[in-house]
């Protein structure tokens, strides 16, 4: 059983799965659904296509290069079947998931922090920005708005009925 990857965005295609395409130069394309085919008959690249695997790394959101994707090559070499081999393989390949997972998790906490200082440093910039434009009030003219508010009286504030209760004046005024 061989696991192929799309041809436009890399998920991975089960046997019976997918639709494969044969260009006239047998060159093969799998793709894992009508999404990927109808991009590519489109011509558009999978690195500008925010959803695809290669658009992800090419933005450093995953990582490109690692020794753990050795394993994924594809080998056309057949293998005599071998007990201990097959469970050598299996170890090693829980292993090297292992080790993957890993260096995926630290690839995100570095992404994290990288993220973490670039809105640190924006928000400074922003900071020194406004501190820069804003000019200080003399103390003086600050003393003299501050009376003026002083003298002014405050607007009264006009309470309003509810709203029964204006109908029901209105109703009395008709009735009279």
């Amino acid at each position: 059983m061989r696991i192929e990857p799309c041809s436009f965005c890399s998920k991975p295609i089960y046997p019976g799965h997918g639709i494969m395409f044969v260009r006239n130069d047998a060159r093969i394309f799998r793709f894992c659904g009508s999404k990927c085919r109808k991009n590519h008959n489109l011509k558009r690249q999978p690195k500008k296509t925010a959803w695809t695997k290669a658009h992800r790394r090419a933005a450093g959101k995953e990582l490109m290069r690692d020794s753990t994707f050795e394993m994924e090559r594809r080998r056309n070499r057949p293998v005599r079947y071998n007990r201990d081999l097959m469970e050598t393989t299996v170890h090693a390949i829980r292993r090297i998931n292992k080790i993957r997972s890993d260096r995926e998790q630290r690839h995100h906490v570095q992404r994290m922090r990288e993220a973490v200082a670039k809105m640190n440093a924006k928000e400074t910039a922003q900071q020194a920005k406004a501190a820069a434009t804003h000019q200080e009030v003399p103390e003086e003219i600050r003393a003299a708005a501050q009376a003026v508010q002083n003298m002014v009286p405050p607007k009264k504030a006009k309470i309003s009925r509810p709203k029964q209760a204006q109908k029901e004046k209105v109703m009395v005024e008709r009735n009279e």
